[in-house]
């Protein structure tokens, strides 16, 4: 975070914490559910995020890098949209896994988009998703939905990382 945006993010974060310290003295419905909202999803958060640190900093140590340009790269082909659909079917936890996983695997050398079909595609097809709509809507619904959302996904990503490529887009850890 640059420190010119600092000072907002503190003051914000005040007048959050302020807001739920009088919803809880003088009962105040909304921001009491909001703390409950809050507190779930951060306790949500710390039992995850280790065993997500860990996975990756294997991911970092085990697979070499010449393997994930190889088969995601700029260089890779088409077959590299299907690797990066089928890891992402496979991720678990939404986009607080994604985001780790999608930095790890640009620090490897994959192609900036085929990274963006990953983190899309792990937004629409993650299997226990898939099972879970399934279940409800019917396969059918499920397969329609992948279908049209699969190639749509597949074509801006491919679309949107030629024009960062074109432009030279890095990621911002990464600039001089």
């Amino acid at each position: 975070m640059k420190n010119s945006k600092m000072p907002i993010f503190l003051a914000m974060s005040v007048i959050y914490a302020g807001f739920l310290l009088y919803s809880s003295i003088y009962g105040f419905e909304p921001g009491q559910q909001m703390w409950g909202n809050f507190r779930d999803f951060s306790l949500q958060m710390l039992k995850m995020m280790p065993c997500i640190f860990i996975l990756i900093g294997l991911f970092d140590v085990w697979v070499k890098k010449e393997t994930v340009e190889r088969h995601l790269g700029t260089d890779s082909g088409p077959l590299s949209y299907l690797w990066a659909v089928l890891l992402a079917g496979t991720t678990v936890g939404g986009i607080y896994v994604a985001l780790p996983v999608a930095s790890a695997l640009y620090s490897k050398g994959a192609g900036t988009g085929v990274i963006l079909v990953y983190v899309s595609a792990s937004a629409i097809c993650r299997i226990p998703m898939t099972l879970f709509e399934a279940s409800f809507l019917g396969w059918e619904f499920t397969m329609v939905r992948f279908a049209v959302s699969i190639p749509l996904v597949v074509l801006v990503s491919v679309l949107l990382g030629r024009y960062l490529d074109r432009k030279g887009w890095v990621m911002p850890d990464e600039q001089e």
